[in-house]
């Protein structure tokens, strides 16, 4: 179905424009066969890259569009509602392009051109394999000698892992807690660096996601990103921007569970009639088109507060929550509508119902998006 948009410019309806043709042409055809195979697309992260996608929210100076976030979001949309591992792959992404962009050094930005530019993937190493929810008690370490650290560590659960071309590494160079945590950024050659078996996961065959072991790996003080101890702001305010991501990501992959269980509902005939014409089945699906908009709304609503330089971090956990939590509703319904067909491999229904599930997982549970949103309730 067409989704109709408020947009800021025509610079954005051009993008946005630009988006589905790419989506259409080159994720649509390619997304089951990837995913079968688990092989993970990076000539498509390099079309997209190419295309200028990978760098829509980052300034023009350093090779981005210097798009508003709630244009990049939309766009981010698009390729979700085509092919999740692709859409989510961006997120990630751009993610790890952010400790750069926000608080690297000149010097360091000058790497941004081919890291936005999609010739660099990027990977964001915070989780741990004892840490993934309280990030300010990892374990990583990064101990200053001369003028390198050595790190040693394990990071789990990096999406990019035994693919990506540069690394944001979230270790210890202090004391406990948040106030101990540094960036490092390093490069995919670095000796040292193990990127271990990927993972088997429920969905999202076509990402890579692995433990990476850091066996003292000596990576160059000028690489720090922020100075020592910043390392939590920066992951923290990175997150928030990212459960924006992952929440369009959502957004487009319920909206494409939607449309497929409309179009099967529409064809699929039983006691003479289509089956949407019963209210038990249509009753459903107008629930989920007002769910999915009611995400949809409340992410751009986000996106516009981050644009404005207002605080949105409340807003950013209600979002990815909601979405991600609907988006589990409405797949789960997609594959009820189909009945067997939506069991089986031939409709793509099942696949958008075990790829859901990581949402409520990734850039923070849901969880702790409960927690965030209830401490800032308590606190007023």
């Amino acid at each position: 179905m067409t989704v109709d948009r408020i947009l800021p410019t025509d610079e954005a309806h051009d993008l946005l424009d630009l988006a589905t043709e790419l989506a259409d042409r080159e994720l649509a055809p390619r997304a089951a066969g990837f995913e079968e195979r688990a092989e993970f697309p990076r000539d498509v992260l390099r079309t997209l890259g190419r295309a200028g996608l990978l760098g829509l929210p980052y300034a023009e100076e350093h090779g981005g569009a210097a798009q508003p976030y709630e244009v990049y979001l939309q766009v981010l949309e698009i390729l979700a509602s085509r092919w999740l591992a692709v859409a989510e792959a961006v997120s990630v992404h751009t993610l790890s392009c952010y400790p750069v962009a926000q608080f690297g050094t000149d010097a360091q930005r000058k790497l941004l051109p081919d890291m936005i530019g999609g010739e660099l993937l990027g990977a964001y190493c915070l989780s741990e394999p004892q840490g993934g929810s309280d990030a300010a008690a990892l374990t990583t370490k990064a101990v200053r000698d001369g003028d390198d650290y050595v790190v040693s560590g394990t990071k789990a659960w990096i999406t990019h892992a035994r693919v990506a071309d540069f690394y944001n590494i979230f270790c210890r160079t202090g004391g406990p807690g948040p106030k101990g945590i540094s960036c490092l950024l390093a490069d995919r050659n670095t000796p040292g660096i193990h990127p271990q078996a990927a993972e088997r996961t429920m969905g999202l065959h076509a990402s890579p996601v692995a433990q990476i072991a850091f066996d003292d790996a000596r990576v160059s003080a000028d690489r720090l990103i922020g100075g020592e101890g910043a390392g939590f702001t920066i992951a923290m305010s990175a997150l928030d921007s990212g459960r924006l991501g992952i929440a369009a990501c959502a957004v487009g992959l319920a909206q494409a569970a939607l449309d497929y269980a409309i179009g099967y509902a529409r064809e699929r005939q039983q006691f003479g009639r289509p089956i949407i014409d019963f209210q038990g089945l249509g009753f459903t699906l107008a629930d989920h088109a007002t769910q999915i908009s009611a995400a949809r709304a409340l992410t751009l609503a986000a996106a516009r507060l981050r644009d404005a330089g207002r605080p949105y971090s409340i807003e950013a956990a209600k979002a990815k929550l909601f979405a991600t939590d609907m988006a589990m509703r409405v797949t789960t319904d997609a594959v009820q509508v189909l009945g067997g067909a939506g069991y089986v491999a031939d409709h793509p229904v099942e696949r958008y119902m075990r790829e859901a599930k990581v949402l409520q997982i990734v850039e923070g549970t849901n969880q702790i998006q409960r927690l965030v949103i209830s401490r800032a309730l308590a606190k007023g």
